[in-house]
């Protein structure tokens, strides 16, 4: 039988009004998910110079938790349905805590643990934040999604700001700027642990026949969205890592190729909240991916082709592009799926393989650049990736689910 709209208005209230602290506690772990990543890329020439990294080894601390998001993605949903979804997500804050303070030990092997070690924590919750806002909030996926992409573009774009200040002008050093962020983690883990204590089943236990449904990897629909997440966490993560060498290399000072990618987060806000809620409302997002590749393509050229003069507009160009493929990412994965149990195997699937994808990213571009001692054939790489990400979005787009 068919839900009215006005019922479903009503429902979307009643679902927004009872759970505020699970709304609160979605955009807090929100804000931990990028900021321990986001805060690297500016810190990449220090902590290169201070361990003597090279950088192909220096593109391993973003490809690291690439590599984990890949490992753990499958087996987050298990972990969930065996302890809750709220308890494995304070699971997830504690490992998150530990790979902070590992990773910030000035030491290269405690550097290269603690980031594996934050790539496994973020993972379950990459996967599991899409999956509770499917259970909880069905009827404002579009509207939550928003919410939660805000949250981690916005702690990220401050992140990236604040690291060379943190190290250089409050003498904090590397280690103590990429430390800070443990305490954002531990604030909002001592929020999170009520939600944890009254942990329940997975909405995806309870689900009848789950067992017997068609698996996702045989699903066509399934490898679009999968090949559109990869694509883009590889776009992202290239320039979480590179985008201020990028800039430096262009005659920014270090100070400003840090803004600079500051700014190509910030950019991504508007439209991190605003395309999940219109696309939400769409039969079909293809527009929306258009709209995305010409952005990307026109951003790109114009790093590639233009001066320092209109350097700011192709980043923000850049992040409002990046920013769209992101939303977009996320919402698919609650719009191609009928209830919280796909939107998590969903989740797992397109976030493992997709990561494992993304994860060749950094470490090829920072070895790309290392052979041809020049950032304009990456650039001409990310052009092709861009090329990809139209083609699998335009599959992912379809008005169908898996």
């Amino acid at each position: 039988m068919s839900v009215s709209s006005e019922t479903k208005s009503m429902i979307a209230k009643k679902s927004l009004s009872v759970g505020w602290p699970i709304i609160l506690g979605i955009v807090l772990i929100a804000l931990t998910m990028r900021s321990p990543l986001t805060s690297v890329g500016p810190l990449v020439g220090s902590i290169r110079e201070s361990l003597g990294l090279s950088n192909a080894a220096a593109g391993l601390l973003t490809t690291l938790p690439l590599l984990a998001f890949a490992l753990l993605s499958p087996f987050a949903p298990i972990l969930a349905r065996r302890f809750g979804v709220e308890r494995t997500l304070l699971y997830a804050l504690v490992l998150l805590m530990a790979g902070i303070a590992i990773r910030s030990m000035s030491a290269t092997a405690s550097l290269f643990i603690g980031t594996a070690l934050i790539g496994l924590a973020i993972a379950a919750c990459n996967v599991l934040i899409p999956s509770l806002v499917k259970r909880d909030f069905s009827h404002q996926v579009g509207l939550m999604t928003g919410v939660y992409s805000v949250s981690m573009n916005l702690c990220g774009a401050i992140a990236s700001g604040m690291s060379i200040p943190l190290a250089r002008n409050l003498g904090f050093g590397w280690n103590g700027a990429l430390a800070i962020w443990g305490i954002l983690v531990l604030l909002v883990a001592l929020f999170w642990l009520p939600q944890a204590r009254t942990s329940r089943a997975s909405a995806g236990t309870a689900t009848s026949g789950a067992s017997k449904r068609r698996s996702l990897w045989r699903s066509p629909l399934a490898w679009m969205v999968t090949i559109f997440m990869g694509t883009q966490s590889l776009l992202f993560y290239v320039l979480i890592a590179w985008l201020p060498e990028i800039m430096t290399s262009r005659g920014l000072d270090e100070d400003s190729g840090g803004w600079m990618l500051s700014l190509f987060q910030i950019a991504a806000l508007p439209v991190a909240f605003i395309v999940p809620i219109v696309a939400g409302r769409m039969k079909n997002q293809r527009l929306l991916v258009i709209i995305m590749t010409v952005l990307l393509f026109v951003s790109l050229g114009g790093l590639y082709f233009g001066g320092n003069a209109f350097i700011s507009l192709w980043t923000v160009l850049l992040g409002i592009g990046g920013g769209c493929a992101f939303s977009l990412a996320m919402i698919f994965l609650s719009l191609r799926t009928k209830d919280a149990f796909d939107s998590a195997s969903l989740s797992g699937m397109s976030q493992s393989v997709g990561y494992l994808l993304a994860a060749t990213g950094p470490i090829l571009f920072g070895l790309l650049h290392d052979i041809t001692a020049s950032w304009n054939p990456p650039l001409l790489l990310l052009l092709g990736v861009s090329t990809l990400l139209l083609l699998a979005g335009l599959g992912a787009s379809r008005n169908r689910t898996v």
